[in-house]
């Protein structure tokens, strides 16, 4: 059986894969590997000799057994210094000098050294997970628990062991997802699993590890099932809770900018639920506020308009941003503000996350949404010049943020909001604040609308280098965009807010100067998708979901990226991208 580590879903750096390590069945990870260890005839301590004879096949050998360089020289060596054993699937590292062997996954060495402290935990995820191939598993022994395991598959570990747990259980400590409980302090034992199926007076040690391993086991079934459906932050969100370790530990995750950004997808159809101060870091969020304060850019002549988010998503669909419409009559920019998202110009409201999330609404904003919501607005001013600047939001939060930014950009802002921005008075006042005002066109609406996703897309400038002299057709939100021929070079998707690109469109931005996301192919023409295996190189800067052109000797075509670049560089299995259109050159 060969063995091999193939990842079929993502969640940011969490990946449901599937491990084959010379088994009959594959492992569906992340999961609990110690029967695949048992099995594979594994060794782990560093001071035992090396098996012999019929078991000599050996899967994990410790950290001595690899001298370093590359893959190649690796297996050679291994082949001169261990000849009765064949070449391992597994190698073990050190999380501070971890290197690429050439194995299918990799054990860190070191893991107990780093037990509860958030920032080692998160510094050896990343120096091991930088390091070697993304088509490989990552192994965490001794430490995975119901109460953590979460989070540890949320940075990266893709295997674990029972030890942790099973020890733990034998010390009678006997524990659950959210606590770890002294076995002599619980008078009834709050689970059904079958270790538990029997008197309290009767449960004994040895049953109290059984039910640790089998509780890790169902929590990585939750795990699997929260990655498949793009919602673990939000689960792990809630359980670091439980522990000051595991809270600092996913603080300082997010503060891994470079290695989450690269890992989360540009869209995804999960929503955000934001209910704590934690999601302002989120990715999908922060990348929302720096792309719309460092890319976009307003190409309408009128004034300002800021307003109020709603619960309905876009915000167009809403009542009260159709109230909103109806007094400005296409007269003002409107741009909404948000928490958790920052600002969301008009043109970029169903980009995902602008439509993708939900929040908690209570009606008072925390001064940690304030700040956040008030520092994307200034720089978005700063960004951006407008003649008038007119704020229809009610007072408290909305207001109050305004006013910071009013205060520190020293410019004036218009208030019209009488008590509620939907009343007659307040939508009146806003009306007379534009009676002055041109209005500007829904072609021009669409027309902006579509560079501005250009620019949030690929780039500052991307939409003037590729969509400055096109036409737009249908209506909006199904926005088609035709060069003066009209040839048909891009489509609107409103589900994410992105564009889809025609051949046509491909070969125009490959022409332009607009930032090109390309991934370069073998000697093939692809039909439905390409494989990790045909891809060349890609580009570093391919995120999952970006629209890409693909190339090669044989074929020049566009889609829909699957993995990010380095992994499509990198990998050896698996889908990188999509194909949608396709031609033989």
């Amino acid at each position: 059986m060969t063995d091999y580590f193939e990842i079929h879903e993502r969640d940011g750096a969490a990946r449901v894969g599937e491990l084959r390590l010379d088994l009959e069945s594959p492992v569906t990870t992340p999961a609990v590997v110690d029967d695949v260890l048992e099995d594979a005839g594994s060794l782990w301590s560093d001071d035992r000799d090396l098996p012999e004879g019929d078991e000599s096949k050996l899967t994990v050998l410790p950290h001595r057994a690899f001298p370093g360089g590359t893959a190649e020289e690796v297996q050679e060596s291994f082949a001169v210094d261990y000849p009765d054993v064949e070449y391992p699937s597994v190698a073990v590292v050190s999380s501070e000098s971890p290197a690429d062997h050439g194995t299918d996954a990799y054990a860190v060495s070191d893991v107990q050294s780093i037990r509860g402290h958030g920032a080692a935990l998160v510094e050896a995820v990343v120096n091991v997970r930088e390091t070697i191939p993304a088509d490989t598993a990552l192994l965490f022994s001794g430490v995975a628990t119901p109460r953590n395991v979460a989070l540890l598959a949320y940075a990266g570990v893709d295997l674990f062991d029972e030890t942790a747990a099973v020890v733990k259980g034998t010390e009678g400590r006997y524990l659950t997802t959210d606590e770890a409980y002294f076995l002599e302090d619980l008078e009834e034992l709050p689970c059904s699993c079958p270790a538990c199926q029997q008197p309290r007076d009767e449960f004994t040690r040895e049953d109290c590890a059984e039910h640790n391993a089998n509780a890790l086991r169902a929590e990585l079934g939750i795990v699997r099932r929260r990655i498949r459906d793009g919602r673990l932050r939000d689960y792990v969100e809630g359980q670091a809770r439980h522990d000051q370790w595991l809270t600092a530990a996913v603080r300082e995750l997010d503060s891994q900018w470079g290695y989450l950004e690269e890992r989360t997808p540009i869209l995804r159809d999960a929503q955000i639920n934001a209910s704590s101060s934690d999601t302002l870091r989120r990715v999908e969020i922060q990348r929302f506020a720096d792309r719309v304060t460092t890319r976009y850019r307003n190409r309408f002549s009128n004034p300002l308009v800021l307003v109020p988010c709603s619960a309905t998503k876009p915000y167009s669909e809403s009542q009260s941003h159709r109230q909103f419409h109806d007094a400005v009559q296409w007269r003002g920019h409107l741009v909404s503000m948000t928490s958790p998202i920052g600002v969301v110009p008009q043109e970029l409201e169903t980009t995902y996350p602008a439509q993708h999330y939900d929040t908690v609404v209570t009606g008072r904003w925390s001064e940690d949404e304030k700040t956040f919501v008030s520092e994307v607005l200034q720089r978005y001013l700063e960004r951006n010049e407008y003649q008038k600047i007119i704020a229809h939001v009610p007072d408290g939060g909305y207001r109050d943020i305004v006013e910071r930014v009013e205060k520190r950009l020293e410019i004036d802002v218009t208030y019209t909001v009488d008590d509620h921005p939907t009343n007659d008075e307040s939508l009146a006042a806003l009306s007379d604040a534009l009676s002055d005002e041109l209005k500007y066109s829904k072609r021009e609406r669409e027309h902006n609308t579509v560079r501005a996703i250009a620019d949030y897309l690929l780039g500052d400038g991307a939409g003037d280098d590729l969509f400055d002299d096109v036409q737009t057709t249908s209506r909006y939100p199904k926005i088609q965009v035709r060069d003066t021929e009209e040839t048909q070079l891009a489509t609107m998707v409103p589900q994410y807010g992105t564009l889809s690109f025609t051949l046509a469109g491909a070969r125009r931005w490959i022409g332009s100067d607009a930032p090109t996301k390309r991934v370069e192919i073998d000697g093939f023409v692809p039909h439905g998708s390409v494989l990790a295996p045909g891809v060349v190189d890609a580009d570093e800067a391919i995120r999952v979901g970006d629209e890409v052109v693909v190339e090669g000797p044989k074929a020049f075509g566009v889609g829909r990226a699957e993995m990010f670049g380095c992994e499509m560089a990198e990998s050896s299995r698996g889908i990188a991208c999509e194909i949608r259109h396709v031609e033989e050159k």
